[in-house]
C-alpha cells in the first residue's frame, strides 16, 4: 500500500467515525459550557481564597 493510499484509507475512516459520534443539540453544548465555566469559577474562587488565608498565615509567621 502507497504512503497517499494510506492517508486516503485513513481520512475515509475518519469520517466513518465521525459519522458514529452522537454530537450535543445546540442547548446541551450551551448547557455545558456554562457548566465548566462555572465550575471553574467556583475552583478558581475556592483556590484564591486558599491562596489568600495560606498568605496572611506565613505573613504573620514570618514577619511578626
Amino acid at each position: 500500500m502507497s504512503y497517499l493510499e494510506r492517508i486516503k484509507n485513513y481520512f475515509k475512516e475518519v469520517k466513518v467515525e465521525m459519522s458514529k459520534v452522537n454530537w450535543p443539540t445546540k442547548n446541551q453544548a450551551v448547557n455545558y459550557t456554562l457548566v465548566v465555566i462555572g465550575v471553574s469559577a467556583i475552583v478558581a474562587a475556592f483556590l484564591g481564597a486558599l491562596d489568600y488565608i495560606f498568605n496572611l498565615g506565613l505573613n504573620f509567621f514570618l514577619f511578626r
